[in-house]
């Protein structure tokens, strides 16, 4: 899908001229006594006094958690049912425009602020155009994938106001709907040179009954560029369902079930992540009970901190929306390692003592 542009990749690695693009220091920026960019040096100013928000930036997902009882039924119906084609019909999986998605809300972005407008350019090859030269929103302009948004100046933060959305993208990659209706509210605040914080607020009468909200830390990527990256291919030949691993369950005792309870320690994305198998009536469920920072909006049986229904493939191999579970079993039948395939690959966890 994002795939970073390889032939560019390796012409940097074999090109001087190109690669000091990537290391290349930025001019006129506050420097430590060491010569690194001073990311706690006061915030830059415009003419006019107010914080000047532009900056090459880059910031980690955000965790946004959904109360699900304020999800209209139509929006969680509509979830669970792109769960089950593992949301092969997300805009991004399609090489569209994500417009609101929590998920890319953050990562790389170059800001760009004058006077009457601000830019924002992702790295993605989006963009979004935000004015602040007084004008309104308009009540019913012509839906677009990004929005139409206006920005005006309340003390040092810059509120965002942003309507006009299609019905096309989603709020979450878990296959979260909105309406026509929806309207974003953003704050953006830079407290000092090397940091940017957005607050949004999400309200939307026709998906949600209340309004909902998370936050997005940036820091100021300096001394480097920002590389685009491209959707090359789409979600079109994806095939199956969730349920296919249901039609092909097989039974296992639970004596050999009851080996497999237990929590499992391991590494995903450079992080520390503890899975959770518990048996009840039967069935096995995995849940994520440590490490999980995914932004997932955690409606119960949408985000990836859900608890997993293990469905037995064989005694050992289970599916679990969409990952697959694989027990090692030691010496005494008990199992000592939990593998867990992901599209990125396998990643093993030990049995905790």
């Amino acid at each position: 899908m994002k795939q970073l542009l390889v032939a560019l990749v390796l012409v940097l690695g074999t090109t001087p001229g190109w690669a000091q693009w990537l290391d290349r220091p930025w001019q006129d920026i506050p420097r430590t006594a060491d010569g690194a960019p001073d990311l706690a040096a006061p915030t830059p100013r415009g003419p006019d006094g107010k914080p000047d928000l532009s900056g090459l930036w880059n910031g980690e997902p955000p965790l946004a958690r959904l109360d699900p009882t304020i999800l209209e039924p139509w929006v969680m119906e509509l979830a669970l049912q792109r769960q089950q084609e593992y949301y092969r019909s997300r805009p991004y999986y399609q090489c569209l425009p994500s417009g609101p998605e929590v998920e890319q809300s953050a990562d790389w972005k170059r800001i760009v602020q004058t006077p009457a407008m601000l830019v924002i350019l992702d790295e993605e090859l989006t963009y979004r155009v935000v004015h602040t030269d007084g004008r309104e929103l308009e009540a019913n302009p012509v839906p677009s994938w990004m929005g139409y948004s206006v920005g005006r100046w309340e003390d040092d933060t810059l509120v965002v106001e942003t309507n006009g959305y299609n019905d096309q993208t989603w709020v979450s990659r878990r296959g979260v709907s909105h309406s026509e209706q929806l309207h974003v509210t953003e704050r953006y605040r830079r407290p000092d040179f090397g940091h940017l914080r957005v607050d949004v607020t999400i309200t939307d009468p026709g998906a949600f009954s209340e309004p909902w909200g998370y936050s997005v830390e940036f820091e100021l990527a300096a001394d480097t560029e920002m590389l685009e990256a491209i959707c090359d291919r789409t979600s079109d030949a994806w095939t199956g369902n969730l349920s296919d691993s249901s039609d092909r369950a097989v039974s296992v005792p639970v004596e050999t079930l009851e080996r497999y309870v237990g929590a499992y320690t391991g590494v995903y994305g450079g992080a520390e992540r503890t899975f959770d198998v518990t048996l009840s009536d039967g069935q096995l469920t995995a849940t994520i009970i440590r490490g999980y920072t995914s932004s997932g909006l955690g409606a119960a049986g949408l985000g990836e901190g859900a608890p997993r229904l293990l469905v037995p493939q064989s005694e050992t191999q289970f599916d679990g929306l969409g990952l697959g579970f694989r027990f090692v079993a030691g010496d005494e039948g008990v199992a000592t390692e939990l593998i867990v395939t992901h599209i990125s690959g396998n990643y093993t966890y030990t049995r905790d003592e």
